[in-house]
């Protein structure tokens, strides 16, 4: 199999499987292919060096890579048709875009793919495995007038995927939105995207500052990396402007002292956050095999169909905002959230594994 025909099938079935990203990895003797579906990274093939070069090549061309520079990292992209059944049964084509990153390494250039998929990409809340109750209470959020909102996790947890979803419930409410993303992942109708370019001075920080001249009613700051980018999305917050944003941090409750320790000052945070909501992707299982009684073997990747979300949302009631602005421990905030109704991702993964909806050991893996 030659380089280009490799490249039609993976993109094709990698479409298909709900693949998100494939990973080549030069060897000495042989280029290893790992895909990573729901999440879990997955052996697919070794393939021959020379295969690699001209497959590697295509990559470059199609993404508009420079072809020969090898010893440095670049990025790119490229865009692809899939052929789809419509109810009717009739052929529909849509597109789907390829992020394209290379890397030198010891044996040659490795390269990422990674798939955006918009079929998976922009759904609603719902599609994503938020309990109706949960859904209910993020759509509530979305129609204040102001404030901040933050949605908290690793990398890989569906963060940009819920925030589309959540700006999908704005859409068409005579607000005008705008977008700051490193890079922009799906494109969305009916708002302003703009994509970063560090190397223009183009970051979150400024690019929020810019944006505020737009008369926004709604923004999205794709990730707060620092104090200034931090403190200006609060204060955008607090003069009419509903902000929403990501944050790294392993719970929802600890967001509130992570941007304290960056320095935010408590006495207009406090005032400006609306909430946070944690979550993560664990595994489903296949519908065959979800009933009381059907042992499933962990290990065995082909037991799993899908992946839903697990999540906990922290409103900041006003007992919540006072305790932030006397600075209280997470411990506190924790047992005054509890009081008020607050559960856990754990909890909500806990009640998956009793519907037999997933095991334990992925509640595990995701949440430990």
């Amino acid at each position: 199999m030659d380089g280009k025909t490799l490249l039609d099938t993976l993109e094709q079935q990698c479409v298909a499987q709900g693949i998100s990203d494939l990973h080549c990895s030069p060897e000495k003797e042989y280029v290893r292919f790992e895909v990573r579906l729901h999440g879990v990274l997955e052996l697919l093939a070794h393939i021959s060096p020379a295969v690699y070069t001209d497959f590697l090549r295509h990559v470059k061309f199609a993404s508009k890579l420079k072809m020969n520079i090898t010893n440095i990292p670049q990025d790119g992209q490229l865009v692809f048709a899939v052929i789809d059944k419509d109810a009717a049964g009739k052929d529909q084509s849509r597109t789907v875009n390829i992020r394209v990153a290379t890397i030198p390494s010891r044996f040659g250039e490795a390269i990422t793919l990674r798939f955006l998929d918009p079929k998976r990409g922009i759904v609603q809340l719902r599609e994503l495995g938020f309990p109706d109750v949960m859904a209910g209470k993020l759509s509530d959020m979305m129609k204040v007038a102001n404030g901040l909102f933050l949605i908290t996790g690793p990398t890989g947890s569906g963060k940009t995927t819920t925030l589309y979803a959540l700006l999908k419930t704005l859409i068409g409410t005579h607000r005008h939105i705008i977008t700051l993303e490193d890079p922009i992942e799906y494109e969305i109708g009916g708002i302003v995207q703009s994509q970063m370019d560090a190397s223009h001075d183009y970051t979150f920080a400024s690019g929020l500052r810019s944006i505020l001249r737009h008369d926004p009613n709604v923004i999205l700051v794709g990730e707060i990396r620092d104090l200034e980018t931090a403190q200006t999305a609060i204060d955008a917050s607090l003069t009419g402007h509903l902000v929403l944003s990501t944050l790294h941090t392993n719970s929802a409750i600890e967001a509130i002292p992570r941007l304290l320790s960056m320095g935010v000052s408590p006495y207009t945070f406090a005032p400006a956050l609306r909430g946070v909501m944690a979550q993560r992707l664990v595994r489903t299982l296949r519908k065959d095999l979800q009933k009381e009684g059907v042992k499933v073997d962990p290990a065995d990747s082909a037991s799993f169909g899908g992946r839903t979300v697990i999540a906990e949302v922290l409103q900041a009631t006003p007992e919540i905002q006072n305790l932030i602005l006397t600075n209280e421990s997470a411990t506190a905030i924790e047992q005054q959230a509890r009081k008020q109704g607050y559960a856990s991702m754990r909890d909500m993964g806990d009640e998956l594994v009793r519907q037999h909806i997933t095991l334990q050991s992925e509640v595990d893996r995701v949440t430990r």
